[in-house]
């Protein structure tokens, strides 16, 4: 596939023209697909390679020059969208790093972040997110496992499910009850390391496409008060903050994998001949090749919108966001759907490179918010005139 040339739109600047360039030049170390046993050693090395390569800094910050921390959202939409052109895996283990790290950049102390940041950003250590539970899954708000305190420690027990990276990460940012309040205002977020005692790991959770994920338990394990980020009872704003500032990204990866599957079919349309010439010569193969290109340019759009909006304004752009992340992730679906079509019998040959992407397309519309929700959370905005 040839290099990826960042979308010729105002929304960019000569440092994300550089880093679209060094983007699009990484490889990945590990090849496309990965088994279970595989995970621990496939995504350290992955993790390595992106940190050596600099791609993980606009996933977890540095100090900038006026003492502040903040994400250059348009770079970590361009870097995910270049690593996801190559590796879905990859792509996951960049949105992990950054994920599990938001809260401690935003909310966290300065011995957290000294803890921390530093070790990740350069892909030493491995992070985590534990806040799905097996009976709330989107009602965040609903969150069972409990945080109870005693003395200088809180006792965490409670099951979470659906945890990338569980089992294999250093630290994970896990999200407990603490009752100040009902409902979403009695959470609070707590750095659990991995190496505590008290949690426990289920077996690996198969999904359609290989991804490091599993059930986790905590069973009276132990966190000190000094790890709690934020303010005990702010939980569920520590949370929400980290997926306003990522889900715009995950727009980004989708559409990643949407040109990959672009670049695939055009290149099998113009080599492939049928009833005496080439395939790409067939009008309705090039509708399709249009309505592709057009679905992802369009989607494409709203992610950088969304992201420059986030860059240069300062808001949280919630709207925005969830726009971004449901444009892209349904455009790159369909078009990855269409994709499949062009090849025939060879798009749904198990190991295609189309056939990998159409199931590792399908999580993006369901992790950090279906396009349901993001739908109640745009029409939510625009009904009380946020929008």
């Amino acid at each position: 596939m040839s290099a990826w040339h960042l979308w010729p739109w105002p929304f960019f600047e000569a440092r994300h023209v550089a880093l679209a360039e060094r983007a699009a030049a990484w490889e990945p170390p590990v090849g496309h697909e990965v088994n279970e046993a595989e995970f621990p050693t496939a995504c350290r090395a992955i993790a390595k390679s992106l940190g050596d390569a600099g791609l993980l800094d606009p996933a977890v910050p540095s100090q900038g020059a006026e003492g502040r921390w903040s994400i250059d959202v348009r770079s970590l939409c361009i870097v995910r969208e270049a690593v996801a052109y190559r590796s879905a895996l990859a792509d996951a283990v960049l949105a992990m790093q950054g994920i599990g790290t938001g809260a401690i950049w935003m909310h966290g102390t300065d011995a957290h972040k000294a803890r921390y940041l530093d070790r990740v950003r350069r892909g030493e250590t491995i992070a985590a997110f534990a806040l799905t539970e097996p009976a709330t899954g989107s009602d965040v708000a609903s969150i069972t496992t409990t945080a109870r305190r005693d003395g200088d420690h809180y006792v965490l027990d409670g099951d979470k499910t659906f945890i990338s990276n569980a089992g294999i990460a250093d630290h994970y940012v896990v999200v407990a009850r603490t009752g100040e309040a009902p409902g979403s205002r009695g959470l609070t977020a707590f750095i659990v390391d991995a190496g505590n005692p008290g949690i426990e790991y289920g077996p690996p959770i198969e999904l359609m496409a290989p991804h490091p994920l599993a059930a986790m338990a905590f069973r009276g394990c132990r966190v000190p008060v000094a790890d709690v980020i934020g303010e005990p009872g702010r939980g569920f704003g520590v949370a929400m903050a980290t997926f306003d500032v990522f889900r715009t990204s995950v727009g980004a990866a989708a559409i990643g994998m949407g040109r990959r599957a672009f670049d695939e079919a055009l290149a099998h349309v113009r080599s492939r001949h049928l009833f005496g010439s080439s395939m790409a010569q067939i009008p309705g193969v090039q509708t399709k090749i249009a309505d592709m290109s057009i679905d992802l340019e369009t989607a494409a759009l709203a992610v950088y919108r969304a992201a420059w909006v986030k860059d240069t304004t300062g808001a949280r752009g919630t709207r925005e966001a969830s726009m971004a992340k449901l444009l892209g992730s349904e455009a790159a679906s369909r078009a990855i759907d269409s994709a499949v079509q062009l090849f025939g019998g060879l798009g749904v040959t198990r190991g295609s490179v189309v056939e990998q992407l159409y199931r590792e397309v399908r999580p993006t519309r369901i992790y950090e918010g279906a396009s349901e929700v993001q739908k109640l959370v745009i029409g939510r905005a625009l009904v009380e005139g946020r929008g």
